[in-house]
């Protein structure tokens, strides 16, 4: 299996894309295939490109927009040369001001699938699982 440093740099420099762009649709949505399965922070799927185009613009239309992420590498491992399953802890600031609507986990376990698309990876598969603090 690869432990190729230029792989493991392209995926560690492919999740701080998925962050810095996080709120940002047109920059955000090219880091994944066009079958991206991502399950949200709440348990919501949404599979293809298009539709998650679609879900980001219309959580970017409300107070969502304030709820940011970081995440934190924990692990690479290759499944095959072109493949790899990337463990990260995401961190969950909830910016908005109602008390209401605050999250009840800021924190979670975040576990990506990656493949090398032609010349770059992207991120194929995306799952989050909330943590108690």
């Amino acid at each position: 299996m690869s432990t190729d440093s230029s792989a493991l740099a392209a995926i560690r420099r492919l999740v701080a894309d998925a962050v810095e762009f996080q709120n940002d649709v047109d920059r955000f949505i090219p880091l994944h295939t066009a079958e991206v399965t991502i399950v949200n922070f709440g348990g919501h799927r949404v599979s293809g490109r298009d539709a998650l185009a679609e879900a980001m613009r219309q959580a970017l239309a409300t107070p969502l927009a304030d709820v940011t992420t970081t995440v934190e590498v924990e692990d690479i491992r290759f499944h095959r040369d072109d493949v790899a399953i990337v463990t990260c802890v995401k961190r969950v600031f909830d910016g908005r001001d109602s008390a209401t609507t605050a999250l009840p986990a800021t924190s979670g376990q975040l576990t990506y699938v990656m493949v090398e698309d032609g010349d770059r990876w992207r991120i194929a598969s995306a799952q989050t699982t909330p943590t108690s603090a």
